[in-house]
């Protein structure tokens, strides 16, 4: 079994990143996000929710996440936690069931930043991309995905992406054994990343 993880910024390609590699590894991966984790917010008053900062190492279950990657890496089934943007809150009644494979993808910003889940990654992948691509990358997601106007994601991604970026994701980058450049759309990297997972799993 791999565990490998993928970090980098809002919109850095991550996403991208993730469906390649699950693509061309099919069956054998099963991918843990980090955003199913956040911890649960429907306390607040909606003004709570807007002034949130998701961009915090503290807003992340990081106990529950790393203990279910433990679970999985012990061969047990796990129950990941739906999470909802819309609210802000973790379903009380639905969760996704999660059954152990040859390869476990950890996606998030902010997995870097733990240092147990740190431990727990046998390979750790940073997903680079521009300031500009990014910001263009999250614009367009909340805006269609989340329903987001055009000045909430800007006053959001001045007030907590960009100075979290910065203070915590960038620098985790430290810890990433590879680093790939362009996002999502550096196939040669995929290519070879895909290479480097088949090759260590057949000599596993």
């Amino acid at each position: 079994m791999l565990v490998i993880g993928i970090a980098g910024g809002s919109g850095s390609g991550k996403t991208t990143v993730v469906k390649a590699l699950s693509e061309k590894l099919s069956e054998k991966v099963v991918v843990i996000p980090q955003d199913s984790y956040y911890k649960d917010s429907s306390n607040l008053t909606e003004e709570e929710k807007r002034n949130h900062n998701f961009d915090h190492p503290d807003a992340i279950d990081f106990e529950l996440l790393t203990s279910h990657l433990k679970d999985l890496k012990d061969g047990k089934t796990i129950e990941q936690p739906v999470y909802s943007y819309i609210t802000c809150s973790r379903s009380k009644t639905e969760t996704i069931t999660v059954e152990p494979a040859e390869v476990i993808i950890i996606e998030g910003i902010l997995i870097f930043t733990h240092p147990e889940l740190r431990k727990q990654l046998d390979i750790k992948i940073f997903v680079d991309a521009d300031d500009d691509d990014r910001l263009m990358r999250v614009m367009a997601r909340d805006i269609i995905e989340r329903g987001k106007t055009v000045d909430w994601v800007i006053e959001r991604y001045s007030r907590t992406v960009k100075p979290m970026y910065l203070q915590f994701i960038e620098p985790s980058k430290r810890y990433a054994d590879i680093i790939i450049p362009q996002g999502g759309h550096n196939k040669v990297a995929i290519d070879v990343i895909s290479a480097t997972i088949e090759k260590a799993l057949t000599n596993n």
